[in-house]
């Protein structure tokens, strides 16, 4: 989804709350050095490349899932919907499988907890 060697950052904090970003290492940089003055293939890059979402997440240890319920998303079809992905966690290595991946087919994000 996010290329070979994809970034990113989620944090879960003990009172239900989530922040998400994921993108590509080799986003381009934008030649006016000025987000607002990108070019229209700078911006598909961008929008293409990267995601990033916040709200709420619940975990249902019976069925082995993770809903989140997005808040608010950098893509904006996506805000106040819930998502729901099956998860797989061991030792320090957290799996999640999007089903439907914005770009076709499906994605497996892969996490690895930071210490």
């Amino acid at each position: 989804m996010y290329g070979p060697n994809p970034q990113g950052l989620v944090i879960f904090d003990g009172h239900g709350h989530y922040a998400l970003v994921n993108s590509r290492a080799d986003l381009p940089r934008y030649v006016a050095n000025d987000r607002m003055k990108g070019s229209a293939d700078e911006y598909r890059a961008v929008a293409q490349g990267s995601i990033a979402h916040f709200g709420r997440y619940v975990v249902n240890e019976a069925d082995r899932t993770i809903t989140f319920r997005i808040e608010t998303s950098t893509f904006p079809n996506w805000n106040g919907v819930e998502q729901r992905r099956p998860f797989v966690l061991s030792g320090d290595e957290l799996r999640w499988t999007t089903p439907a991946a914005s770009g076709g087919g499906s994605g497996e994000i892969v996490l690895k907890r930071a210490r």
